[in-house]
C-alpha cells in the first residue's frame, strides 16, 4: 500500500500544497517532507519516499521558475509595446509620422475616407500647429507597393545621372 499510486498521489498533492503556502526562502526539501509525514501520518524518510518528494519538489519549482520566466517576458513586451507606442509621434492631423524629410517635409500614414494612405507632402505653421500644404502626393497601398519596387530603377537612374555630372 505504501508506494501505490493513491499514496502517491496523496503525497504529491499534499507536498505541493505545503510548497503553495510555504517561503520559498525559508523551506527545505527535508522540513516538506517532514510536514508532510505529519499530515499524511506516512513515514516518507524511506529512500523510495525521499525521491519521489524530491521529484515531486523539483517538478514544482521548475513550473514555477518557467511561471516566472513567462511573467517576466510578458512585462518585457508590455514595456517594449508602451516604449514603441512612446516613441510614435502623430501630426496635429493625428496623422502617423513616419519620418521628417526637412523641416517642413514630412513622411505620414493617415486614413482618408476609409482608404490608408502615405502621404509626402509639406507642412506650413499657422497658429502654433503643423498643417499639411497641397504642395505634395498622397499614395494608395497600391501605388505605395509599386513604388516601392521601383525604388532600384530609381536609385539606379540617379546614379546614372551623377555619373554623367563628373
Amino acid at each position: 500500500m505504501e508506494n501505490d499510486t493513491e499514496t502517491r498521489g496523496r503525497i504529491e498533492e499534499t507536498v505541493r500544497k505545503i510548497l503553495e503556502e510555504s517561503n520559498m526562502d525559508e523551506v527545505t526539501e527535508s522540513k516538506i517532507r517532514k510536514q508532510a509525514s505529519k499530515e499524511l501520518a506516512i513515514d516518507l524518510s524511506q529512500p523510495h519516499f525521499k525521491a519521489f518528494v524530491k521529484k515531486v519538489v523539483d517538478a514544482f519549482l521548475q513550473e514555477k521558475h518557467e511561471q516566472q520566466q513567462q511573467l517576466e517576458e510578458e512585462e518585457e513586451e508590455e514595456q517594449q509595446r508602451e516604449k514603441g507606442s512612446k516613441d510614435k509621434e502623430y501630426d496635429d492631423d493625428g496623422d502617423l509620422i513616419i519620418c521628417k524629410l526637412s523641416d517642413k517635409r514630412r513622411v505620414t500614414i493617415q486614413d482618408f475616407r476609409g482608404k490608408t494612405l502615405v502621404s509626402i507632402r509639406e507642412y506650413y505653421r499657422k497658429d502654433g500647429k503643423d498643417l499639411p500644404s497641397s504642395k505634395g502626393i498622397s499614395l494608395t497601398e497600391e501605388q505605395w507597393s509599386t513604388f516601392k519596387k521601383n525604388v532600384p530603377a530609381i536609385e539606379k537612374a540617379i546614379k546614372k545621372l551623377e555619373s554623367r555630372d563628373i
